[in-house]
């Protein structure tokens, strides 16, 4: 019979260990602290009071934590002195049925592992929707973190713990994460569809009005319907459109979603689990037969990476009235126009200025996306509060020295152009780091006709800045580029700058920030507010309607534009119970206020 948290909050000390005893592997000291914080509002909740513990420990006790776990199809296993759960997961995951040459290469990948790190390997098995992995899956992701420093394998490890812990304490509480499994699902379905060039290597690609793009936007389009929605369209940009009517016919509605294009090569969550978040929620309303005070406009934005036409924000731009005419001309790699792929495609180019949408008719915009970055995962947190959407200031530049020979210039004496941009580079780290939150980048970094034996004269490269407001990243451009000035008066150089970028901060409105925060708090998990450094499609909102975000944390260290973009179906459950709590609030708001009215 499946525990329940009111059992687990009445229990005796000893009576919580007993039940809960296994979560952690050999390790009962993490249970009994976190038992101390009892009575716990959730699982969410008693999830993050145990991987707090672990994170308070300190190394030793977390060095000791991780080698109480056994090796993957280790002695332990061909001994049968594993404890039950992981005897269970390793044979669950084929590890007793591996072939003499799967044996022998986890073998090696084991000792090559503890050589490097003094820790055996550690891994979730039953991956992060729970269902299990494939020996080929496991074999993978030994060999890619072997590559990893040893500090961020060490944080990888403890992440692993966690997971395996949150799957068992699922199995103690008999907790499915029903919808986050139906999400998962849905990623790995719409991810099937793959651009030519791509698709054959296992990769997805998805650009702006392909094939593959166009059989997402029906495949959204049918989900839609499935879950209820009361109308649903693909509008003349290639948004997959789908209205969930209110009680009230004449109510204003939320808008919410994301893209669904993706970049080259990316991951399969990035703007996707935006609009998939929504739609399961308004499968849920529909299935209990409940309308709203307001509606909800779900829009899967059809372009926003910019990847096959320099039109990024296509999708949410339209509906601010931000399209340009000129884009229409834009060719891609194979001299298609944009013009002709919409036609191609069946929109009706005509119809663009009719989708910019009325503020009045709306309460505002939200977004949910998984993070992209490393934040949530360093903190064990599942979920994040946008704070703002960094503004962005970007330059290419070029500094001018003096080309000499290598081994006849004095150091004292050289003009070395590379070296003033590398010093450059340092300042911008250390620059950027005294605000907290801004962030500065040199990406491109180029010696023209360099050589191995000559002092570079020329170097080009790239400037890229960022903060939370404009105020704070305009002050820290003004820094870079003074010191940037007296590099080069010392180095006896010259430069030339040119701005490419420059795009407002969007912070998110205090409002709609804080029912996000609520919704969160409600889950039993501690409220974590968060600067965005990315762009999304809620800054295009932004410009005509109050918008929020919400981060869902990301495997692998929130990696993403990449393949091993991933999340797990428990933290995108959580994500779509936040998105339900915001609109319990929100309809508890309207019940109060006949007028409608929302901030």
């Amino acid at each position: 019979m499946a525990l329940t948290l009111e059992q687990l909050n009445r229990a005796t000390p000893e009576q919580a260990l007993q039940w809960l005893d296994g979560l952690y592997e050999h390790s009962p000291w993490v249970l009994g602290q976190a038992l101390s914080e009892r009575p716990f509002l959730s699982l969410a909740h008693l999830r993050h009071a145990l991987a707090q513990v672990v994170r308070r420990a300190g190394a030793d006790a977390q060095r000791g934590l991780i080698r109480a776990h056994p090796e993957l199809a280790g002695p332990a296993m061909l001994a049968h002195s594993l404890s039950a759960a992981s005897a269970r997961e390793q044979t669950q995951a084929g590890l007793a049925q591996c072939s003499a040459e799967e044996l022998a290469r986890l073998r090696q990948l084991d000792a090559d592992y503890q050589a490097r790190f003094g820790f055996p390997f550690i891994l979730a098995l039953r991956g992060p929707r729970g269902s299990g992995l494939t020996r080929q899956q496991i074999l993978a992701c030994f060999a890619r973190r072997l590559d990893n420093p040893p500090d961020f394998e060490h944080a990888e490890a403890l992440r692993q713990i966690h997971r395996i812990a949150e799957l068992r304490l699922n199995d103690r509480f008999g907790a499915q994460p029903r919808l986050g499994n139906d999400l998962w699902d849905w990623h790995e379905r719409l991810a099937a569809h793959s651009d030519p060039g791509f698709a054959e290597q296992g990769q997805l690609t998805v650009t702006y009005l392909t094939d593959a793009h166009r059989a997402c936007a029906r495949t959204l389009s049918d989900w839609m319907r499935a879950c209820g929605f009361d109308e649903v369209h693909i509008d003349a940009v290639g948004n997959v459109v789908g209205r969930y009517h209110a009680s009230d016919p004449h109510a204003r509605a939320l808008l919410t979603g994301s893209h669904y294009d993706t970049v080259r090569n990316g991951g399969k969550y990035d703007g996707r689990l935006g609009i998939l978040v929504p739609m399961v929620c308004v499968r849920e309303l529909q299935r209990a037969g409940r309308r709203l005070p307001f509606g909800i406009e779900v829009v899967a934005f059809a372009e926003e990476e910019g990847q096959r036409y320099q039109t990024a924000f296509l999708g949410s731009g339209a509906l601010i009235g931000q399209f340009d005419p000129a884009w229409l001309a834009q060719q891609d790699a194979d001299g298609i126009t944009l013009r002709s792929a919409m036609q191609q495609a069946g929109l009706c180019v005509a119809d663009i200025a009719r989708l910019q949408r009325d503020p009045a008719r709306y309460l505002g915009f939200v977004e949910v996306h998984i993070e992209q970055g490393p934040v949530l995962g360093a903190l064990d947190l599942p979920l994040g509060v946008v704070s703002s959407i960094n503004g962005g200031l970007r330059l290419s530049g070029e500094i001018q020295g003096l080309a000499s020979h290598a081994g006849t210039t004095p150091m004292g004496r050289r003009r070395d152009a590379a070296l003033a941009v590398a010093e450059l580079a340092l300042y911008v780290e250390q620059r950027a780091a005294q605000d907290g939150d801004s962030v500065g980048t040199i990406g491109l970094l180029e010696v023209p006709g360099g050589s191995v034996n000559v002092v570079p004269g020329r170097c080009r490269f790239s400037l890229d800045l960022r903060a939370p407001v404009d105020a704070q990243r305009d002050a820290l451009a003004r820094d870079v580029l003074a010191q940037l000035e007296r590099i080069a008066a010392r180095r006896g150089l010259r430069y030339q700058l040119a701005e490419t970028m420059r795009v407002a901060a969007a912070p998110c409105a205090p409002a709609w920030q804080r029912r996000w925060e609520r919704a969160v708090a409600r889950l039993g998990l501690p409220v974590w507010r968060m600067p965005s450094g990315a762009g999304h499609d809620a800054m295009q909102l932004h410009a005509i309607m109050p918008q929020a975000m919400l981060f869902v944390r990301g495997e692998n260290a929130g990696i993403s534009h990449n393949p091993l973009e991933s999340t797990t179906s428990d933290d995108m459950q959580l994500a779509a119970e936040a998105f339900t709590e915001l609109l319990h609030q929100l309809a508890e708001e309207q019940a109060e206020e006949p007028t409608g009215k929302a901030v």
